[in-house]
């Protein structure tokens, strides 16, 4: 696993349907890492998705009601499925939930490695003293128990303030993150 060709590190997103999740949590991670400086690019992604569909308009609110975020580029998402050309270029594949690292590790075993929830990365991934890719490797994500998880919950069909919430968990899982890998 080494840095994206484009000189910096390629994070891809991963829900089911790359409509609500892992869309929120590419907008927030590009916006927090072109503001810290740091060269990353964000793929989203989902694990069953109708490729080209829009974002709904829950997930786009909920994207707003941040309030720190840039918003107009938000129309042009369109839903995208996860394929082995995404895992390859990835340096980290951050899912949403353990059915989508236990997908990754079924459909794309070679992406095992570098593919784990939100959260774990979040909590597990140790400070700067080493690059980015040995404090990946470290965390031996090819066999965690994901019955161990902890999932950003899906708020498909839910009402408003689900997303929100939804959306604010990511918000703040994504700056931690992004303070992590700067």
């Amino acid at each position: 696993m080494s840095p994206s060709t484009t000189g910096g590190l390629h994070v891809v997103t991963l829900c089911t349907g790359n409509a609500a999740r892992s869309v929120m949590a590419g907008v927030m991670l590009a916006q927090l890492a072109e503001a810290e400086g740091l060269a990353l690019t964000v793929t989203t992604a989902g694990t069953h998705v109708l490729e080209g569909q829009p974002m709904g308009m829950r997930t786009k609110e909920a994207i707003i009601a941040i309030g720190a975020l840039d918003t107009s580029m938000l129309g042009r998402h369109r839903s995208h499925q996860l394929t082995a050309e995404d895992c390859a270029a990835a340096d980290l594949i951050v899912a949403m939930e353990a059915d989508h690292v236990a997908y990754v590790r079924r459909v794309h075993p070679e992406a095992a490695g570098h593919t784990a929830t939100m959260h774990r990365v979040v909590t597990e991934l140790s400070d700067k003293a080493t690059g980015f890719s040995t404090r990946l490797a470290a965390l031996d994500l090819h066999a965690v128990d994901l019955a161990t998880e902890i999932d950003v919950l899906d708020p498909a069909g839910a009402d408003q303030p689900r997303y929100d919430a939804c959306a604010l968990e990511i918000w703040e899982l994504s700056q931690a993150l992004i303070a992590l890998m700067a």
